[in-house]
């Protein structure tokens, strides 16, 4: 028996009715930045509908990223994800943010890459019907900002330096950070966009291959920092009697230099790093200040996924030989914020900052905080992203495990971008209040 045309006809019209009665919608807006989160809610489903909800995203390597989770509508039909659980996929229970933060590559080791500030991360969001087909009930896009309204980006040429400057919008003033994401060729601009869209006046800069600098580096010279820093000062907005260092990975230990050689450096954060100079030599003023501290390649551990743990490749920093890369924290004038992830895969970030706590202290020193996350790995960032479990190491040349798991690395970075803004804030501007004070 076959049902007749005009049946089949009112099927598919009450499909179609139903899922326009379906409705997808992004709270407070589908517009926001970065690092906001947004309140996702279905609407109109049948009671107690199962429906998978996706997101995806393509990033500036058009690497696609992809992720799905199934949920119940209540009796009403509705699903809010903040309130919801998740019954499985990429993730599972109540995740407001997990379709962002669990989306993964569709190709092995593959890192979210949005580094140019003028482009916005789009997500698009969709609710299909679980089972046969997956038909698609609704959708719509998000559109997440990596800088804010009337926040200006200027490219920066001076003297040796080469980067962008972020300014807020308004009068200032403002307190003043360098940001050095990590160590790379080219500019990141994600992060300092972001800092500077919450009340920063932030300048990046790039250390080989961005503009006219060279392509190849063998060696690093804290003079061209000092420059960055001498800019940052000079600028008309900017608030602070000193400036912050914001760093990550490589950059962590260029940061402890900078904060420990050079002047008018008043809060700096690193961010899983190490405890001594890393990988190049380090110059000041055509002197030497510290030889590398190396790696063996040797040591790089296969794990089943094709990428390798790198952890325990990095030189001891506490062995006799390589005293002379310790960096001297101790000379430092102003105040760290120490940040380590404990499931840190690429090296062992806790112990450098356990090394590092010890020196100050044994110089009577505590100019210092600290903040630990069980869970997380290597790449700390800005929230929301999606997170990398491996990827090519820049100077390694191999796929690395980052460590973490997706879930706790994503609340540490919520919980920690809140914190690194406090931290520049209050020793910023404090110091620059007291100055004030005392004139």
């Amino acid at each position: 028996f076959l049902p007749s045309p005009r049946i089949m006809f009112k099927k598919r019209l009450y499909i179609l009715k139903m899922s326009s009665q379906v409705r997808l919608r992004l709270l407070p807006s589908a517009r926001c930045l970065f690092d906001e989160p947004v309140q996702v809610t279905v609407t109109g489903l049948r009671s107690r509908q199962l429906v998978s909800i996706r997101a995806r995203s393509i990033d500036q390597k058009n690497i696609t990223f992809c992720s799905s989770a199934t949920y119940k509508a209540d009796e009403r039909g509705e699903i809010d994800l903040g309130r919801d659980p998740s019954l499985s996929g990429s993730y599972v229970g109540v995740e407001p943010m997990g379709l962002l933060w669990s989306m993964t590559a569709d190709a092995v080791h593959k890192k979210f890459l949005k580094t140019h500030s003028s482009i916005p991360h789009v997500v698009k969001f969709s609710v299909h019907e679980e089972g046969k087909g997956s038909r698609v009930l609704a959708e719509t896009t998000n559109e997440r900002l990596l800088i804010g309204d009337g926040v200006t980006r200027v490219p920066v040429r001076y003297k040796h330096i080469r980067g962008a400057l972020f300014v807020p919008p308004g009068p200032g003033p403002f307190p003043a950070v360098l940001d050095m994401y990590t160590f790379g060729g080219g500019l990141s601009e994600k992060r300092p966009s972001l800092l500077a869209s919450r009340g920063f006046v932030v300048l990046t800069v790039a250390l080989y291959g961005h503009d006219d600098l060279s392509k190849d580096i063998n060696k690093i010279h804290l003079d061209y920092f000092e420059e960055a820093v001498e800019f940052l000062r000079q600028q008309d907005k900017v608030g602070s009697k000193g400036v912050g260092v914001m760093s990550l990975s490589k950059s962590a230990d260029l940061a402890l230099s900078i904060a420990s050689y050079l002047s008018g450096v008043e809060a700096t954060v690193w961010i899983n790093g190490c405890s001594a100079n890393t990988a190049f030599p380090l110059y000041y003023k055509n002197t030497q200040l510290h030889p590398p501290l190396l790696f063996d390649p040797k040591k790089l551990k296969p794990v089943e996924s094709g990428a390798f743990n790198g952890k325990h490749c990095v030189d001891d920093t506490q062995a006799e030989k390589n005293k002379a890369t310790l960096i001297p924290i101790e000379q430092a004038k102003g105040r760290f914020l120490f940040v380590a992830s404990e499931d840190d895969q690429n090296w062992d970030s806790k112990a450098y900052m356990n090394q590092m706590v010890d020196r100050l202290r044994e110089h009577r020193k505590e100019n210092f905080e600290c903040l630990c996350y069980p869970g997380a790995g290597h790449f700390l960032e800005p929230p929301y992203g999606p997170y990398c479990k491996s990827s090519v190491h820049g100077l390694v040349r191999k796929p690395i495990l980052w460590g973490g798991e997706a879930r706790s690395h994503a609340a540490a970075e919520v919980h920690l971008w809140t914190k690194v803004q406090d931290f520049f804030r209050s020793t910023l501007m404090h110091k620059a209040k007291l100055n004030e004070a005392k004139l």
